[in-house]
């Protein structure tokens, strides 16, 4: 008898044992996975769900700087030859600068550059080939290199072109979704690569 209730008092020991680790293991797992789904969210784009990771901005203050500068040379240099389109990419890019790029903007304008534009059917692309940033002074220097595209009719030229400004963080908006707004930006070297005639 007294053997007989030793091994039913092992039995339950082991039995509470076991349910205390198996409910430690259980809690840990739910832990780690709810916080691992609270790390990530899903962003619709064009339709489609991609996943994004939540982090520091720190982390990824180098890439949304580069970008910023990658998307303000986008709208400010990608130009056809319509008035609408003209308008709606310089204005988006007047969002993410200073009165720097409005001053040449403006200077453009009462040149009648984008007449020009507009009057000899004149497409004008961009494609940013790289952009140096120092991340150690604040507001961030940057340098952006990238070449111009100008199509005309009869012809196709590239040009070189060297930008440079300081970024500043600003409130994040629709507008700007980077928070930072580009200053003091001066071209350093805007010249003709090429010309190729069009077939």
């Amino acid at each position: 008898m007294d053997t007989a209730f030793r091994q039913v008092r092992l039995f339950c020991l082991s039995v509470v044992i076991a349910c205390t680790l198996i409910c430690g293991a259980v809690i840990y797992s739910n832990y780690k996975s709810t916080a691992y789904r609270e790390s990530r969210i899903y962003v619709l784009a064009s339709g489609k769900a991609i996943e994004a990771f939540a982090g520091d901005r720190k982390e990824n203050l180098p890439v949304e700087a580069r970008d910023h500068v990658r998307t303000f040379h986008k709208y400010f240099f990608t130009l056809d030859p319509d008035d609408k389109v003209i308008q709606s990419n310089i204005t988006s890019a007047l969002y993410l600068a200073d009165g720097s790029a409005r001053s040449l903007y403006e200077s453009l304008k009462e040149n009648n550059y984008y007449t020009g534009l507009i009057s000899g059917n004149i497409s004008q692309e961009i494609e940013v080939d790289s952009v140096a940033l120092d991340m150690n002074a604040y507001p961030y220097h940057f340098r952006c290199w990238a070449t111009q595209q100008i199509i005309r009719p009869s012809s196709i030229t590239q040009r070189n072109l060297i930008t440079e400004g300081w970024l500043r963080n600003v409130s994040r908006s629709d507008n700007n979704p980077h928070g930072f707004l580009i200053e003091k930006w001066n071209t350093l070297e805007n010249r003709d690569l090429k010309t190729e005639p069009r077939h």
